[in-house]
């Protein structure tokens, strides 16, 4: 797998350049924003540090997120709640706190790679399928969300959430399966990232009964 590191601390790249490549990965390094930007399209998967030298890792990352859905996991040295959440709901696939072990790197990677090649995006959905709720119509071909005829932008993965939950309206999902069906991977299901897309769906729909908690058992689409 191509592999672009953005990176702007050498010893640490080196490092885990080395350790990918003896993995089988061909790693392309850079240690600024607008050089990864540019190299964007010759990567199968980035790994995106969050303290680089021209620009914040967040702004890059939402500028990424405008042209391009490669996989992207942030890797930063700042764990506080506040900039997790930022990174996961301005487009990030996953993120890991340094310093980290080798071996969960990996283990992310791969969850990430089976997420994209076996998301709901790669289901064949029903064609012209559309539902409404209230002033809400959700398109499931298109992937278009409209509110009361005005179109919103989601992310990839917050309509992904949305749509499983509009195929089966009134269907209670528990946090397990929806993990399991959008990330590939239920054992993510104590994460915020549910979370964290659930809020973007409430927030840029400006319905936030739109989709409805039930406490200890899951989510379901609102009515």
């Amino acid at each position: 797998m191509r592999v672009l590191l953005i990176e702007d601390d050498e010893r640490f790249a080196d490092a885990l350049t080395l350790a990918l490549f003896e993995r089988g990965h061909l790693v392309e390094r850079v240690g600024r924003a607008d050089e990864g930007l540019r190299r964007k399209d010759r990567a199968d998967f980035v790994l995106l540090d969050l303290g680089l030298p021209d620009m914040d890792g967040l702004d890059m990352l939402r500028r990424l997120r405008r042209v391009s859905s490669v996989p992207v996991i942030v890797l930063t040295a700042r764990g506080d709640e506040r900039t997790v959440l930022q990174g996961l709901s301005k487009g990030a696939d996953d993120y890991l706190t340094k310093p980290f072990r080798m071996k969960e790197l990996l283990a992310r990677m791969e969850a990430v790679r089976r997420r994209v090649g076996h998301g709901p995006s790669a289901v064949h959905e029903p064609q012209r399928q559309a539902l409404e709720v209230g002033d809400v119509l959700i398109d499931l071909s298109s992937r278009t969300v409209t509110v009361a005829g005005r179109c919103i932008t989601l992310t990839a993965r917050e309509f992904d959430v949305l749509g499983l939950l509009a195929r089966t309206p009134g269907v209670v999902r528990s946090r397990e399966e929806i993990m399991d069906a959008v990330w590939g991977d239920a054992f993510l299901a104590a994460s915020r990232s549910l979370d964290v897309h659930v809020w973007g769906v409430r927030t840029k729909t400006g319905r936030p009964d739109l989709i409805r908690t039930l406490r200890g058992v899951g989510y379901r689409l609102g009515s």
